[in-house]
C-alpha cells in the first residue's frame, strides 16, 4: 500500500489514518449512546450473599467507555490539542443529531404509517442529549486536563495512572451530572409514583458509574499494548517532549 511513498509520507499517511479510525470510532460511539440514551434501563441485579444488589444501567451507557478510550490514545498519540477538537467536533455531532431530529418531526408524515416509535425516540433522545451535552463537555475536558496533567507530573511514566486516573474521575462526574440533569432538568425520567426518588437515582449514578469503571481498569491493558503496538507502526513516541525538556536541562 505505501510503497511508492517516502518513510516520512508512510508515516503522516498512517498517523493521519488511525487519527480518523479513533475519530470517527469516537464520534459514533458518542451519536450511538445519545439515541439510544434512554430508550430502556437494563437491569443487572445480582444478589451477593442472600443480599439483593440493585444494578441498574441505562443501555445508551453500554458504548460511553469507547469515547473515554478513544480521547485516551489520541491524547497519548497526538497530544492535547487535538484530543480537545474531537470533543468539540463530538459536541457538534450532538447539536446535528438533534436537528435532524427536530427537522424530521416537523415534516409530514404519511398517515399510512405509525410514527409512534420515531417521536418516542425523539422524545427520549432529546432529553439524553440535553443532559449529556452538558454532562458529556464537562467531562470530556476533565478526563482530557487530568490525564495531561498526571502525564507532566509522572514525566511520561506510570500510563496506567493517567489512563485510569482521567478516566475514573471524568466518568464520576459524568455519572452524576447526566443522571441529575436527565431528571431534574430535562424531566426526560419516568418513575413510578410510588418509586423513593432519591434511593432510585443513586441506584443509577453508582450503577453507572461501577460500569464505567469497570470498563476503564479493563481497558488498561488494550490501552497498553494499543499504546505500544501504535507508537511504532505511527512513528510516534509520546515522551519525546519529557527527554527534550531533560535534554535541554543538561
Amino acid at each position: 500500500m505505501f510503497t511508492n511513498l517516502t518513510s516520512d509520507n508512510k508515516y503522516t499517511v498512517r498517523r493521519e489514518a488511525v487519527f480518523v479510525i479513533l475519530s470517527g470510532l469516537f464520534v459514533g460511539s458518542l451519536a450511538m449512546l445519545n439515541i439510544l440514551g434512554l430508550s430502556r434501563l437494563i437491569d443487572l441485579s445480582f444478589t451477593f450473599n442472600d443480599t439483593e444488589v440493585p444494578f441498574i444501567v441505562f443501555v445508551g451507557v453500554l458504548p460511553y467507555p469507547v469515547t473515554f478510550l478513544c480521547t485516551d490514545f489520541i491524547s497519548e498519540l497526538y497530544g492535547r490539542k487535538r484530543a480537545n477538537m474531537v470533543v468539540w467536533v463530538g459536541l457538534m455531532m450532538n447539536g446535528w443529531v438533534l436537528f435532524i431530529l427536530w427537522f424530521a418531526g416537523k415534516l409530514p408524515e404519511d398517515p399510512q404509517i405509525n410514527s409512534d416509535a420515531f417521536f418516542r425516540i425523539r422524545e427520549l433522545t432529546f432529553g439524553a442529549t440535553a443532559a449529556s451535552m452538558i454532562a458529556y463537555l464537562t467531562a470530556q475536558f476533565v478526563d482530557v486536563h487530568i490525564f495531561h496533567f498526571l502525564k507532566k507530573l509522572t514525566k511520561g511514566k506510570h500510563l496506567w495512572l493517567r489512563n485510569n486516573g482521567s478516566t475514573l474521575t471524568s466518568q464520576l462526574i459524568d455519572s452524576v451530572a447526566v443522571v441529575l440533569i436527565t431528571y431534574y432538568g430535562a424531566k426526560a425520567i419516568d418513575l413510578h409514583p410510588d418509586t423513593h426518588v432519591f434511593s432510585f437515582l443513586m441506584i443509577l449514578i453508582i450503577s453507572n458509574y461501577m460500569f464505567k469503571m469497570t470498563s476503564a481498569l479493563l481497558d488498561t491493558i488494550p490501552f497498553y499494548f494499543g499504546v505500544k503496538w501504535l507508537s511504532k507502526y505511527l512513528d510516534i513516541d509520546p515522551l519525546k517532549e519529557f527527554q527534550e525538556e531533560k535534554y535541554d536541562k543538561e
